[in-house]
């Protein structure tokens, strides 16, 4: 088990403060080995086992606990022999009927430091904001980034190991299976099953099945690429399937909700505004995205932009779409106050592709740090804008 500071250090001011900790993300993520690595720290602090509680609501001996009434009752009764600060763990705690009230009743009635995890993002929205409001703080975790994918097992970078992290990813547990192809690829065609079916389908009660895997395969072939609701109605016309636009919206929004995609905005560089049509989508994961789909190696600029993605909302920046005038930069990410910019690319593989990737910092007037990122080894820097290997700009820790 691999220590992700990068998360415990975000979660670490909020331990034993009177806000419920939430930690929210796709499945097997990572979420419940996070749960583990906070409990670790709570007994270096000096508190006891006696005093931490753990219900995982996926294991069927808990299933008499998903009720909001019957949780309350149980985490009563078992506090009564606990001495001291009660220190309560509830992992997917959206399988309980109206979590939220218990949650709040407990936060009431106990000394109690809380930690929740759930895959889905609606854990935020509704009766939680309602019940919790501003007494909750949310973390997003994301699978293993290239350099917890390489701590992970033990090894040091190198362009073999960063093709094996293109074509499986991130998720945690394919160490398990020492990243084999096959049963690799299994695994992540079953966490996607498994979030389509309980995320996606039966959590919003959607009835088509067929629409929805249709519209997944557009986004997950398309990653990287503008998204609207329209281009998607046109492409299910294409395959003889008619949805409106609104319909459309609202599984797109499912899917994110799941954390199956992340939604990027575009950020209008000259007129200083969010763009309210035209986002970017991106895999949660690029293994999920191969299994799935296939040709992370011939999509190849599209995978880079992606792994590129998750690092940027992984250390916290809040990521968009720059768009200036006719021309886009790939990412404007921005975190305590300063902002970078970056264009993404496989090869600068001849002037032509140079000038195309620096030229478009031509049209953004400012002085925030530009980066060029590729597979290249050779330093193509130039005019104040910062060229990088992309293995070697997502190991460093200093941007």
């Amino acid at each position: 088990m691999i220590k992700r500071e990068q998360y415990i250090k975000k979660i670490r001011p909020f331990i034993n403060t009177d806000v419920v900790k939430v930690l929210t993300g796709i499945r097997r993520c990572g979420k419940s080995v996070m749960l583990e690595l906070i409990q670790r720290e709570l007994l270096e602090q000096g508190v006891s086992e006696s005093q931490i509680l753990c219900l995982n609501f996926e294991d069927l001996a808990n299933v008499d606990l998903c009720d909001a009434m019957k949780l309350n009752r149980w985490v009563m009764e078992k506090a009564k022999d606990i001495s001291g600060r009660v220190y309560l763990f509830l992992d997917e705690v959206q399988e309980v009927k109206e979590w939220e009230r218990a949650v709040n009743s407990l936060r009431v009635a106990l000394d109690a430091d809380i930690y929740v995890t759930g895959s889905n993002a609606k854990l935020l929205s509704g009766e939680l904001a309602t019940y919790l409001a501003g007494r909750y703080v949310q973390f997003t975790i994301y699978p293993f980034s290239y350099r917890e994918f390489l701590l992970s097992q033990n090894t040091g970078d190198s362009p073999q190991m960063f093709q094996r992290y293109i074509l499986r990813g991130g998720m945690p547990f394919l160490l398990n299976l020492a990243y084999q192809p096959d049963v690799s690829k299994q695994y992540l065609k079953d966490i996607y099953s498994s979030v389509m079916l309980k995320d996606i389908i039966q959590r919003n009660r959607l009835r088509d099945a067929d629409l929805l895997e249709r519209i997944l395969l557009y986004i997950l072939g398309g990653i990287g690429n503008i998204v609207s609701a329209s281009s998607i109605t046109k492409y299910l016309k294409s395959e003889n399937r008619k949805a409106s636009n609104d319909t459309v919206l609202s599984y797109l929004n499912a899917c994110t909700s799941a954390y199956l995609f992340c939604k990027i905005p575009r950020w209008d560089l000259q007129g200083k505004r969010l763009l309210s049509v035209n986002e970017k989508y991106y895999a949660a994961d690029v293994g999920i995205r191969e299994a799935v789909y296939g040709n992370n190696m011939r999509d190849i600029n599209q995978v880079l932009e992606n792994i590129v993605c998750l690092e940027l909302l992984s250390r916290n920046y809040k990521v968009m779409i720059g768009k200036a005038g006719e021309y886009e930069v790939d990412f404007v990410a921005e975190k305590d106050g300063k902002r970078i910019y970056i264009q993404v690319t496989y090869l600068l593989a001849g002037e032509e592709t140079i000038r195309r990737e620096f030229g478009v910092y031509n049209h953004v007037r400012d002085n925030h740090p530009k980066y060029v990122l590729s597979m290249d080894e050779l330093d193509f820097s130039r005019e104040g804008i910062r060229h990088e290997n992309i293995r070697h700009f997502l190991l460093r820790e200093d941007w």
